[in-house]
């Protein structure tokens, strides 16, 4: 079972293989490609850090307990409907993005995101929209 806080949902959709450090990227690369092989995988939602933020470089101001990223958590996961504590496939986390989110949720969802103006995210929602699945890594 994967744990994952709401706003990663979003930032899993434009994965694109960049990160804050070597091992943030190896470990995003292989939860990512888990999904993408496997959507029958279980998430686990969680309030607070999560696997991806266990790999959060020591040498960077560590922002995952900001108050401002639990605001974006709970703004996602209000916008799928979804809640702390629920259990899902990633398939069944995909359906809920096709259903409720669009490409235009992106910039409003993550507008203090450093990754914001690399356009990828609002290309994942298409992707999972289009039935296509999380993108391939390049």
């Amino acid at each position: 079972m994967v744990h994952l806080r709401g706003h990663h949902l979003l930032c899993l959709l434009g994965y694109q293989g960049m990160g804050y450090s070597q091992e943030y990227v190896e470990n995003m690369t292989r939860i990512h490609q888990t999904l993408r092989n496997n959507p029958q995988t279980e998430i686990l939602l969680v309030l607070g850090p999560d696997e991806l933020c266990r790999k959060f470089p020591d040498n960077q101001p560590y922002h995952c307990k900001n108050t401002s990223v639990y605001d974006h958590d709970a703004a996602v996961l209000r916008k799928l409907g979804l809640k702390v504590g629920q259990k899902l496939t990633w398939k069944e986390l995909e359906d809920a993005l096709i259903a409720d989110m669009q490409p235009a949720d992106i910039p409003r969802l993550c507008s203090k995101c450093a990754w914001l103006s690399y356009g990828v995210c609002e290309q994942g929602v298409r992707q999972i929209k289009s039935g296509a699945g999380l993108p391939l890594i390049r």
